[in-house]
């Protein structure tokens, strides 16, 4: 009996494809100082959710499909009287992914989930921060395969961050690049 620990398949490409090319991109001087994939910051609002409670609970249970990891409500700061919002109230859902179901949603999401948005041409290079991290915006819930849309009563979106140690816009465009995010500007190979 074989006792290989199982390593998702873009974790294994970080290694063997991503580390040397950004290596030789860079110049850095130790394989520590590549940039690398830190988590994936998942984030939806939930439109209605002070009248409706129930809203939340879908959003939460989306997430959780989506991300394979159980997902947590996001609760309001503040009270804001003109949108009759009380502080602690669950107006959204979110889930933080790390190690081993980070790399295997990043792969879910660029193999089967970007391909099917509608009239889709790549993602915009422009939503960098400035340090590094970068979101996309998705503007349906339906693109994800885990979703049954036969049970979903309201299309809404969510944002996906992905956190980096890269210290630059371009360097966190490579290392994104490189696990095969697909730009909207980048040549295919």
């Amino acid at each position: 009996m074989s006792t290989t620990k199982y390593t998702p398949r873009l974790a294994d490409k970080y290694k063997k494809e991503v580390v040397p090319a950004l290596m030789k991109r860079f110049s850095y001087g130790t394989v520590m100082q590549c940039p690398k994939l830190e988590k994936i910051c998942i984030n939806r609002g939930v439109n209605g959710a002070v009248s409706d409670k129930k809203l939340v609970d879908v959003a939460i249970e989306e997430l959780t499909n989506i991300s394979g990891q159980k997902a947590i409500p996001t609760m309001s700061k503040k009270d804001i009287s003109n949108f009759k919002l009380r502080k602690n109230m669950p107006i959204g859902a979110r889930v933080t992914l790390r190690g081993t179901k980070m790399y295997e949603f990043l792969d879910r999401l660029i193999a089967t989930s970007l391909p099917r948005v509608r009239d889709f041409k790549g993602i915009n290079e422009k939503a960098f921060d400035g340090r590094g991290n970068y979101t996309l915006g998705v503007t349906e819930q339906i693109i994800f395969p885990e979703i049954d849309i036969d049970k979903v009563n309201k299309i809404t979106g969510m944002d996906i961050t992905f956190v980096t140690t890269a210290q630059t816009n371009e360097e966190a465009y490579e290392l994104l690049k490189e696990l095969g995010m697909p730009f909207k500007g980048a040549k295919k190979d």
